[in-house]
């Protein structure tokens, strides 16, 4: 760790009531996630400036604490001693939460090896259901504020995730067609009969998903809020296309969810390509990072086929 992070984290553990307990950095993307080695253990996250408000997380952990609540594996939320589930702490909003053991579904980008990709696909299907069940069965407190996965968030003139058609290292051909097909996604969502609408993951993919004793944990919850439940199916059926032999494991997917709540899945195609442009945009500023140029790559590959397969 820098030494301003390093100050963070102490100034962080001490309102948790956790001073001198060492901490060990586990994940750094959207935020830096620090196992802290207490009884039991609990995970520090350091939020990303500026990604999110501070009403927006403690929307996020008011949910998450009712799912918890609700029999879901989700990671649970631990109030500093002053009551508050987050702090800002030299500019970064923080929080703590429950540790969750278990092996992670996915492995550089791929599906973990040691598990058996129809039974863990299944299983997160299930999971994935009961996270929109248990979503709908409970009221959000006045104050809850997360964004919207909704027509203007995906496909309007300000995406949540950028103005994918304006990548700019798309060729012109390619962002002919990325326009074309965004406008042709509007029209036929517009013509939909009101789609299943509710609470959502939005990034429900194998890196967000523990397999512990009980089966798939959810965690990172950065991106959800109110959204199509077919995005956030397409989220997960888009990923697995990345596997050699995908087909059965999207279907076992599905089944897992059909299994636990009936949904109608006619615009499901849809929203795959939606979910595609999305990516496009997302990258943009990430194009500097670690594997960006591969990650560039294979969002655009995807997202021109299925927008060549929605205009046709």
């Amino acid at each position: 760790m820098t030494d301003p992070v390093v100050g963070t984290v102490v100034k962080a553990l001490a309102l948790w009531g956790l001073p001198g307990h060492p901490t060990t950095l586990v994940a750094e993307r959207e935020n830096l996630v620090y196992r802290i080695d207490c009884t039991p253990p609990r995970a520090l996250r350091l939020h990303r400036r500026g990604l999110r408000t501070k009403a927006e997380l403690v929307s996020e952990l008011d949910w998450m604490a009712a799912l918890q609540a609700r029999g879901l594996s989700v990671p649970k939320p631990f109030p500093a001693l002053d009551g508050a589930l987050c702090h800002e702490v030299d500019g970064q909003i923080v929080d703590i939460l429950g540790w969750l053991d278990g092996a992670p579904m996915g492995k550089g980008g791929r599906l973990n090896p040691a598990l058996d990709g129809q039974v863990a696909y299944h299983a997160l299907g299930r999971a994935m259901a009961g996270l929109h069940q248990k979503s709908d069965d409970w009221i959000p407190p006045p104050r809850f504020q997360r964004h919207a996965w909704d027509l203007d968030g995906l496909l309007g003139e300000t995406p949540l995730w950028g103005r994918f058609w304006e990548n700019p290292r798309l060729t012109k051909a390619e962002t002919d067609l990325l326009t074309k097909a965004r406008h042709q996604a509007r029209d036929i969502k517009s013509a939909l009969p009101a789609p299943d609408y509710g609470l959502i993951h939005a990034d429900l993919v194998q890196e967000n998903v523990l397999f512990g004793a009980s089966g798939p944990q959810m965690i990172d919850f950065d991106d959800g809020g109110f959204g199509y439940r077919l995005f956030d199916i397409a989220t997960a059926l888009n990923f697995i296309r990345r596997e050699p032999d995908p087909v059965p494991l999207q279907a076992a997917f599905t089944q897992g969810y059909l299994a636990t709540r009936p949904i109608d899945l006619t615009a499901l195609p849809l929203f795959q390509a939606i979910r595609a442009f999305t990516y496009v945009g997302w990258i943009v500023p990430r194009l500097p990072e670690p594997g960006g140029e591969a990650r560039l790559t294979r969002f655009v590959t995807l997202a021109t086929q299925l927008a060549e397969t929605l205009l046709d």
